[in-house]
């Protein structure tokens, strides 16, 4: 199951995955993500992990209909730039609800069906942004620097009843990110999302007794 799947970053790792795994993509955005469904022939649910009563019932219909969920990606993402004082509430307040509280409300919700088979997988991916820090950048960092404090606790929490807990920490990805949000970019030396997309695959084909608790992929360039 991939958050954010209908695009992007999401969807190259759904495409990638797809031809060996049922993939299950969520977003919030119905008409992109019915496009992406129908293209890469994957499973989709319209969810908005921001509210813990979607996802709740999103994941009672997923269960309901696939009997399991074995991998959890929480790849949805919100950007936000700037100095602070020119940034305003109510888009503060998206960012940190997306990145912060929709990645542990998503964990929070598959979590106790993984717990009850004693067996599963969860991969935040995080960003650099969540081990470094920047100017003009201080929501989207501490977004992800709670997801990076998050994956580290969740990860010595669950160990014991199975469950592999990995934060993954891209660089700069070569994504339309930044100009659907009209913003100049240069991303040339970006890291193709397909590189990322089979680093998954691989954290997710390892033995389960083999952990990853921190993965970091970027462009040497960079």
């Amino acid at each position: 199951m991939i958050s954010g799947g209908s695009d992007g970053l999401g969807k190259t790792v759904a495409k990638h995955l797809s031809d060996n795994n049922q993939v299950i993509i969520l977003s919030k955005t119905e008409e992109r993500l019915e496009k992406t469904a129908e293209e890469i022939n994957c499973d989709s649910y319209v969810c908005d992990i921001t509210n813990f009563s979607e996802i709740k019932e999103t994941i009672e219909k997923i269960i309901g209909k696939h009997g399991r969920i074995d991998v959890l990606i929480n790849n949805a993402g919100s950007w936000i730039q700037d100095k602070l004082i020119e940034n305003d509430y109510e888009r503060i307040s998206d960012v940190i609800d997306v990145n912060t509280k929709g990645t542990i409300y998503l964990t929070k919700g598959v979590l106790p069906h993984m717990l009850s088979k004693e067996d599963g997988l969860v991969i935040n991916v995080i960003s650099q942004a969540g081990i470094n820090s920047k100017e003009e950048r201080s929501i989207y960092v501490s977004s992800k620097w709670a997801i990076t404090g998050f994956t580290k606790s969740l990860e010595k929490e669950v160990a014991k009843d199975g469950i592999r807990v990995t934060g993954l920490y891209p660089g700069k990805l070569k994504t339309e990110m930044f100009k659907k949000m009209g913003i100049d970019k240069d991303m040339s030396d970006g890291l193709d999302t397909k590189e990322v997309a089979r680093l998954i695959e691989f954290i997710i084909n390892s033995d389960k007794d083999v952990s990853f608790p921190e993965v970091g992929i970027k462009n040497i360039r960079n």
